[in-house]
């Protein structure tokens, strides 16, 4: 199955049959070109407690949306065993919005709601709150003549509102958290290009960690997606599209009182397909992504799948 959706992503990306990575709101023929960008970045910056989806597609200028992810990692049950058998999920619902303030700048915020579980020998662990919250000003940086490029760039912070449990930084995955505890510092790209029904979207962005009030700093994270989409039906009320690419991280190593920490740093990339509909100001997508290749804590926690859903309205 991962060999199935690296072939069929690399297929219709070269085929150029794509566009955004990020969760729409209400399209039009006259809105289809004006693509924004950036997806938060969930409230545990180490390996696979991050839950980034990198850039999705945002087709809209201005919308205000929910949106459930949902993540599922192997990971060790201790250091006495060799196998990955502890199964760990992690689940946000999320309030977000984008909000123009000028033609070419505007703010995005979101705030994530955790439900995080973990299935021990010793039972169940379960943990749930409110999580980070994100802010981010996006400023486009060029456009072409005939719309067919798109450059833009971003800055935001990571608000600690969520809740760091420095017990849970012993077990194998210390980012079963609600929230990193720190101030963290987010700078993203973006570059689309749009032609008629058929879009590709390359992003990256750098999130910085600070270290917290419990002296522990999460590994810088790097992401990067490359996303199609493909318009399969559309009119002036209703357009369904779907979408597919690559998504890749890379999380540095954690460490405690400025001491790098064993088997907390990794990468994984993930192959997604995925479909957009749209029906006046109203958006409704979904997504799946499963691992192409997964690294994570050392080799201690293994990516299983994700998988997200969004509503979003025009405002």
């Amino acid at each position: 199955m991962k060999k199935i959706i690296l072939i069929i992503s690399l297929v219709l990306f070269n085929l150029n049959k794509a566009n955004t990575v990020r969760d729409s709101v209400y399209i039009t023929p006259e809105s289809y070109s004006r693509i924004s960008f950036y997806d938060d970045c969930d409230a545990c910056g180490c390996a696979a407690g991050n839950g980034s989806s990198g850039f999705e597609s945002l087709l809209n200028p201005q919308f205000i949306g929910v949106k459930y992810f949902a993540q599922h990692y192997k990971a060790k049950e201790n250091l006495f065993v060799k196998d990955l058998t502890q199964d760990q999920y992690f689940n946000t619902l999320q309030i977000w919005g984008k909000i123009p303030v000028t033609e070419k700048l505007s703010v995005y915020a979101s705030l994530p709601f955790h439900f995080h579980e973990k299935k021990t020998t010793q039972g169940d662990i379960r943990i749930n709150g409110i999580g980070d919250l994100n802010l981010m000003g996006i400023y486009r940086l060029v456009k072409s003549g005939d719309n067919f490029h798109q450059l833009s760039g971003g800055l935001g912070v990571k608000v600690p509102l969520g809740k760091f449990d420095e017990k849970g930084i012993s077990g194998v995955n210390p980012s079963f958290q609600l929230g990193t505890g720190s101030w963290d510092y987010q700078a993203a790209l973006n570059y689309k290009f749009q032609k008629n029904k058929i879009a590709v979207l390359i992003n990256t962005d750098y999130t910085i960690k600070t270290e917290n009030k419990k002296h522990y700093r999460f590994g810088n994270q790097w992401n990067y997606a490359a996303t199609g989409f493909y318009q399969l039906s559309g009119n002036e009320k209703t357009i369904f599209s779907a979408k597919t690419g690559l998504q890749g991280e890379v999380y540095a190593q954690n460490k405690q009182f400025g001491e790098g920490l064993p088997n907390t740093a990794g990468s994984a990339l993930y192959g997604k397909l995925g479909f957009e509909a749209s029906y006046k100001r109203f958006s409704l997508g979904s997504e799946v992504m499963l691992p192409v290749y997964t690294h994570l804590a050392g080799g201690d926690i293994e990516a299983k799948s994700r998988f997200s859903v969004f509503l979003n309205i025009g405002i």
